[in-house]
């Protein structure tokens, strides 16, 4: 099996400033203990036309991404959208192509939520690398949002990460297995 019940895909890329926050979300999750039936992919920019069009509706129910979004508010403020609060043409990445389109091809069959981050910058075709000081305080707050959606218990698994990083260990506490 490719994926599984849950996937949550970062887009983006980390060569131009802020385009980078997808990952960047995505590194921080793949430091938690998720349930088994939860997927964490960089999908970088070929998400919507390579990894989404692999996910089986058989077994995957749910897809989260995480990715720059200009809705028009600050830098850094985050929003959730749903696949029908996007219009074709109006979700690009940074090289134009259109995202709502293969992901309108899904959403009968798969609950699909975009969290988007408000970019302050995005340097395509100059790179950059490095994310603006509003979109990385961004990041923790993303990652509670993506933790609540999929029910995992966001203080317990941040206290848990925390404790980690004071032992200087690398070792999980725990799984987190949903019943």
């Amino acid at each position: 099996m490719l994926y599984s019940e849950i996937v949550i895909a970062g887009c983006g890329n980390p060569l131009f400033a802020d385009d980078g926050f997808g990952p960047a979300v995505i590194e921080e999750l793949q430091k938690l203990t998720l349930p088994d039936n939860v997927t964490i992919i960089d999908a970088g920019l070929g998400g919507p036309h390579f990894i989404f069009t692999l996910l089986d509706p058989e077994v995957t129910k749910k897809l989260i991404i995480v990715d720059i979004a200009d809705f028009g508010a600050k830098p850094g403020e985050i929003t959730k959208l749903r696949i029908e609060d996007l219009p074709p043409g109006s979700y690009r990445d940074a090289h134009s192509w259109d995202l709502a389109e293969p992901l309108q091809r899904i959403k009968d069959q798969i609950d699909i939520t975009v969290i988007g981050c408000q970019p302050a910058r995005v340097t395509d075709p100059d790179m950059e690398i490095g994310l603006s000081d509003e979109i990385q305080k961004a990041i923790p707050r993303t990652v509670h949002i993506v933790l609540e959606i999929i029910g995992v218990d966001y203080g317990t698994t941040i206290k848990c990460l925390q404790e980690e990083r004071q032992r200087g260990t690398a070792k999980s506490c725990g799984s987190t297995e949903s019943s």
